[in-house]
């Protein structure tokens, strides 16, 4: 067995709708239904510009600090630096700006409505306008 990558990530929201705004929004992201089986009033999946469900975004009422455990953030590799700055800026999303000149990596660090810290990654050749 091996690992080939990342296949999603599930975040507990208490407010659904700010949360599928905000990966809607600032990460460019779509949403859709889950698949047949699973509630859609209560779970909403992300979609990369490929059909990817990168995020499930599942509604609950109770605490949602309980269960993360020692995750500290999620990091995604992203294409388009200073478009990203600009829709964050254009948004009034704080955001916090890093380099890694030894890697040619450049990073921007958002966290969404529930809390859950986004390190977006930018490797050279992926710091273009778009």
């Amino acid at each position: 067995m091996t690992v080939d990558g990342l296949d999603h990530v599930n975040v507990r929201t208490r407010d659904m709708a700010a949360t599928v705004a905000f990966y809607t929004d600032v990460l460019g992201l779509s949403a859709a239904a889950p698949p047949r089986g699973l509630d859609p009033a209560r779970i909403t999946w992300m979609h990369d510009s490929a059909g990817r469900a990168l995020f499930h975004l599942t509604a609950t009422d109770g605490d949602v600090a309980e269960t993360t455990g020692a995750v500290d953030h999620v990091a995604l590799n992203c294409s388009g630096h200073a478009a990203m700055v600009a829709r964050l800026d254009r948004l009034g999303v704080p955001y916090r700006l890093n380099e890694v000149s030894s890697i040619d990596l450049r990073q921007v660090f958002v966290t969404d409505p529930g809390g859950v810290l986004l390190e977006l990654n930018f490797r050279s050749g992926n710091h273009s306008q778009t």
